[in-house]
């Protein structure tokens, strides 16, 4: 089996998750954030006051617990 025969699964966590983050925007923002106006979820992106207030410290490891969380619950309006 050559190198470039290889599934996706057998790749090392490193290289899926640089490629995986490398299809994503910055941020699930959508623009439009309700957290601005006192809600704990915002309505655009679906992620929880805190989790859009720290977006810009989390660890890529928090980063891609949030985006699977929003994928996971169907709440990502962003266009990839």
């Amino acid at each position: 089996m050559s190198n470039n025969d290889q599934s996706p699964d057998s790749l090392p966590e490193t290289v899926r998750s640089t490629a995986r983050n490398s299809l994503r925007p910055d941020s699930p923002c959508a623009g439009y954030c309700s957290t601005s106006h006192g809600d704990e979820v915002c309505k655009g992106c679906g992620r929880a006051w805190d989790e859009v207030l720290n977006w810009i410290i989390y660890t890529d490891e928090e980063k891609d617990a949030v985006w699977a969380r929003l994928e996971a619950a169907g709440l990502l309006k962003v266009k990839r």
